[in-house]
């Protein structure tokens, strides 16, 4: 029987982070050695938002360079996981008992959402990987209830990993330096943040969901919700299906904390 995996939520920051010699590239380089090989990933990436719950279906996803103005190194990355076609069934299948709607899509490729990190985590490309959307226009207790319905994934050694940042101000990122201190409204968000995953009780769950109104500076550190979805996804993996906000079951713990260009929170959590 397949050993049961965490889910997990790690900041990706910017597509150079598998050039940058930062600590986050460090940590992500050793994550992958710390736990144990999932058979198959299902990731959560902030790059893909749609009108309703997708997962990627290609038994040969595509590097996809979904960005722009980088380096010409960067564009030259490839990270051909195999798919996971069957994954992808037994996912949409979850959703769906669970009332949320969602369909597979054949011809989507993995955006760096997913290859940045997984590179690091899984270099040798060989572990068959599908991406779920986001749906930025739906309330965060959505993408919370998909990670619910996708739980029994975990025991069936699936690894539920979610990408996105735990800061995410990208009109500020340029006018400060790779390595500066981080920006004390970034910081106040991050360790908010922490602090509520850490303790991980029913007040603290409904924190998170309510992260605009609750979490300080959140407007600034998330003036759109995309990369902040995918956490939520993987913290209902963590408190599992058949619990509501409610649980108090809902307790992480802090991987990796640290700041790329001040403003980038690349902090990483894992639920058990």
């Amino acid at each position: 029987m397949p050993t049961a995996l965490p889910s997990l939520f790690v900041s990706h920051g910017s597509p150079t982070l598998v050039m940058d010699p930062v600590p986050t590239r460090d940590f992500l380089r050793g994550l992958g050695q710390t736990m144990p090989r999932p058979t198959a990933i299902l990731c959560v990436s902030a790059h893909w938002d749609t009108a309703k719950p997708l997962l990627s279906a290609s038994p040969h996803p595509h590097t996809m360079h979904d960005f722009y103005g980088f380096p010409d190194e960067l564009y030259e990355q490839s990270y051909p996981a195999p798919g996971a076609p069957e994954l992808a069934e037994r996912g949409a299948s979850l959703l769906q008992g669970a009332q949320i709607p969602a369909e597979m899509d054949r011809r989507r490729g993995l955006d760096h959402g997913a290859w940045v990190p997984l590179s690091l985590m899984y270099p040798q490309a060989d572990i068959p990987l599908v991406q779920l959307s986001i749906q930025s226009h739906l309330t965060p207790r959505h993408h919370l209830e998909m990670g619910q319905a996708l739980a029994p994934l975990r025991q069936e050694g699936v690894l539920i990993m979610a990408s996105g940042n735990a800061t995410h101000n990208l009109r500020e990122v340029f006018s400060h330096g790779l390595d500066e201190a981080p920006a004390p409204y970034a910081k106040a968000f991050a360790d908010w943040l922490t602090a509520r995953i850490v303790t991980g009780g029913a007040d603290d769950i409904e924190a998170l969901l309510h992260y605009l109104r609750q979490g300080p500076f959140a407007p600034r550190n998330h003036p759109t919700p995309d990369h902040y979805l995918p956490l939520l996804v993987a913290l209902g993996a963590g408190i599992g299906e058949g619990n509501g906000a409610g649980t108090s079951s809902g307790a992480g713990k802090l991987l990796h904390d640290g700041y790329t260009f001040g403003v980038l929170s690349m902090a990483a959590y894992a639920w058990n």
